[in-house]
């Protein structure tokens, strides 16, 4: 009981409450099942999506992918040294990397989670009312005017509501809200999204082209790791065991693109 206390003090003291017993940098990750997770690490890869090279990787004990997106799509960009079109799942929306990609010149598809409430509940989704930017009001189903009511900040991001008065004698108000309004909340850079929305709109086939790329990479390294995955333990020496990993696949890759003799002359080069 004594030691069980102590670990308790740790796991209080803790910034995330996590602590692993076996792996002081390692932390759980979210599976595919619900409510399901693994004790490890989050890698992630930026992969080219003609000769499936990976072009840039990290390693973080950060258990979601929600705002790894801005920096590896940086760092890749880096690499490569020209101006890059992302595809990632939707586990990767995050408003303020999708602006830190926009503001780098970087062209960002990422899809929404199908997560609302309220379609779930036969009301009225958000993407049923339309933005007019000439005079920043909303058109609502019903086609009356939601406009611009009042302005807030949460979690440090600026929120715009709308809503109108027409909605107490609305006739579609049931299929709209049980709450006296029904209010529209728009972000300040909402208009980033929006653009990267008709982008996807034009580009139906993103998501397939995205699993067909990254997915085979990651797919040939679980292959080759086995059942044990990683065999290091803490942070750094995880990050060296994936560099070597990349190291390898690149290799194997690009071997079986060029042939060894034509990679042996392009690395005497």
């Amino acid at each position: 009981m004594k030691r069980l206390r102590q670990i308790e003090q740790q796991l209080n003291e803790a910034p995330d409450q996590q602590v692993s017993l076996t792996d002081p940098d390692a932390r759980s990750m979210a599976t595919s099942g619900r409510g399901t997770g693994i004790v490890g690490y989050n890698v992630q890869t930026a992969v080219d999506t003609k000769h499936h090279l990976i072009v840039a990787h990290e390693v973080t004990n950060v258990g979601h992918d929600r705002t790894q997106l801005a920096d590896m799509a940086i760092k890749t960009q880096d690499t490569i040294g020209q101006p890059i079109t992302v595809l990632a799942d939707r586990g990767y929306l995050y408003g303020e990397d999708i602006l830190r990609c926009d503001e780098a010149g970087i062209v960002p598809l990422v899809p929404k989670p199908q997560t609302s409430n309220n379609k779930a509940a036969g009301l009225f989704d958000k993407s049923d009312f339309v933005y007019d930017e000439r005079d920043d009001t909303y058109r609502c189903p019903a086609g009356e005017r939601a406009i611009h009511g009042m302005t807030v900040v949460e979690k440090s991001q600026t929120m715009h509501r709308y809503w109108s008065s027409a909605c107490p004698r609305c006739p579609l108000k049931p299929k709209c809200t049980p709450s006296k309004q029904r209010r529209i909340t728009r972000w300040e850079h909402e208009a980033v999204l929006e653009r990267m929305q008709a982008r996807l709109n034009q580009r139906p086939q993103a998501a397939r082209e995205r699993r067909q790329t990254v997915e085979h990479t990651f797919g040939t390294l679980k292959a080759w790791m086995g059942a044990s995955h990683f065999l290091t333990r803490t942070l750094p020496k995880v990050r060296t065991e994936m560099s070597l990993q990349v190291l390898a696949y690149n290799m194997k890759r690009v071997i079986r693109l060029l042939g060894t003799a034509s990679l042996i002359k392009a690395i005497q080069a």
